[in-house]
């Protein structure tokens, strides 16, 4: 199965380092990151779990919700956790799925549907497309998709640039420019009439016909 924006994302029920979840119940009504790693005790996965638990208050403070997944049991994860505290700083404080028989991994699409056996003696090699993120939205649509290779680890600060841009534009007829940040001016979108630009965007500006610019709605 291969994931396209504005899918329904799949359901799913999973052991994780919070005991088990069924998916829609957890992540139903929130803004959700789920982001996956091809084993445990692999070094790039190590400073990324690291690196989001860190930023873990930016999430909650947008209302978002965290989890992870490797590809290896619920033990397995706890011990690589306290490798985690030791050399990052901090554990994860987020729920962590064991994807042991590769369930979940094969319904979002990062690997094959007719992959066979568990995670049992497989390598991260093995896993490689197993290093994606998915942004969800509340209403159980997929929003983002990214896919990064095992040697390139993942940016948060980007994704949390890019939560900021999409729970802004779900609520305003806006869409944000390139290298936007919080705070920024955004473009209207094109839907919107100047008419009705100048009644929710007063003072707004034209480029192009196509391309008007304001203030970013607060």
């Amino acid at each position: 199965m291969t994931l396209q924006l504005n899918q329904i994302a799949p359901d799913f029920t999973a052991d994780t380092t919070e005991g088990p979840i069924h998916f829609d119940d957890w992540a139903k009504g929130h803004w959700v990151v789920l982001f996956s790693h091809p084993k445990d005790y692999t070094p790039v996965c190590t400073t990324e779990l690291g690196a989001v638990a860190k930023l873990k208050p930016e999430f909650d403070k947008r209302g978002v919700k965290v989890i992870g997944l490797s590809i290896d049991p619920v033990d397995n994860h706890a011990g690589w956790s306290k490798d985690i505290a030791e050399t990052q700083g901090m554990a994860p404080n987020f729920p962590m799925i064991a994807d042991t028989d590769l369930k979940v991994s094969k319904l979002y699409g990062m690997l094959p549907a007719d992959e066979t056996g568990t995670s049992e003696g497989r390598t991260a090699a093995d896993n490689a497309t197993v290093r994606n993120v998915f942004i969800i939205g509340p209403d159980l649509k997929v929003k983002l998709i990214l896919v990064y290779p095992m040697t390139t680890g993942r940016n948060f600060d980007e994704i949390l640039r890019v939560i900021d841009s999409m729970q802004l534009t779900a609520k305003h007829k806006v869409a944000t420019p390139a290298d936007w940040k919080r705070g920024e001016d955004v473009i209207i979108t094109t839907a919107v009439s100047n008419d009705e630009a100048a009644t929710l965007f007063p003072g707004f500006q034209t480029h192009k016909p196509y391309l008007r610019t304001t203030k970013q709605p607060s």
